[in-house]
């Protein structure tokens, strides 16, 4: 399946990302080579999210009729939560105009770093569902705070028994000599990542 699923129509796109994740071969990790079970859904722009988002929902719901388990990871929404478990949420708030980018970075990247804070909490939400596959959103929100690469780095170790699709505002590039990288928005480039498959690669 050619990678210019991307410039097909979104129901085209939905029907491929049915058909792909509710296939035997692709809940059963059939073919990966020892890989981890990382797929990347990218999307165009901006102005794909309000669709992609409504897409993903669907999605879900279609699924779960097929008898298919979803766990939905909303990364921005986990942000929130773990700022207000630690307190930390409402000081957030009343100093948010006062802090400068960089001390806003230093902020966020001390009370969310994926190691010690936001990859635990994922592994909680794991433990307890049960499900056949994972839905992680919300990358646009909370770049540059939480870098994707990062996310799916220090995931591997706590996700590798059932597949995980990381749906990405941006494009996943690879070539021999550039490897891989994760594109945000289709300019900022986010770092290299090469553990993952595009899925509107995967054949159906």
């Amino acid at each position: 399946m050619e990678y210019n699923l991307l410039d097909k129509s979104l129901q085209e796109r939905y029907e491929h990302l049915l058909q792909v994740i509710s296939s035997e071969r692709f809940l059963k990790m059939e073919s990966l080579n020892g890989e981890i079970p990382f797929f990347i859904c990218p999307f165009q722009d901006r102005s794909e999210y309000t669709e992609i988002s409504a897409i993903q929902t669907r999605l879900g719901n279609r699924l779960e009729q097929y008898g298919i388990r979803v766990l939905q990871i909303n990364l921005f929404d986990l942000t929130i939560d773990l700022l207000k478990q630690r307190g930390r949420y409402e000081s957030l708030i009343h100093r948010e105009t006062a802090l400068s980018k960089d001390k806003l970075l230093e902020f966020f990247q001390s009370i969310i770093d994926p190691q010690e804070h936001l990859v635990p909490a994922i592994a909680d939400k794991m433990a307890e569902a049960e499900f056949d596959v994972m839905f992680v959103s919300g990358v646009g929100e909370v770049y540059p705070y939480i870098r994707s690469h990062n996310v799916l780095n220090n995931l591997q170790s706590t996700a590798k028994d059932k597949p995980t699709v990381l749906f990405f505002p941006g494009e996943y590039r690879f070539s021999l000599e550039n490897g891989a990288s994760l594109d945000l928005f289709g300019r900022l480039h986010d770092d290299k990542y090469y553990r993952a498959f595009n899925i509107y690669q995967c054949e159906i």
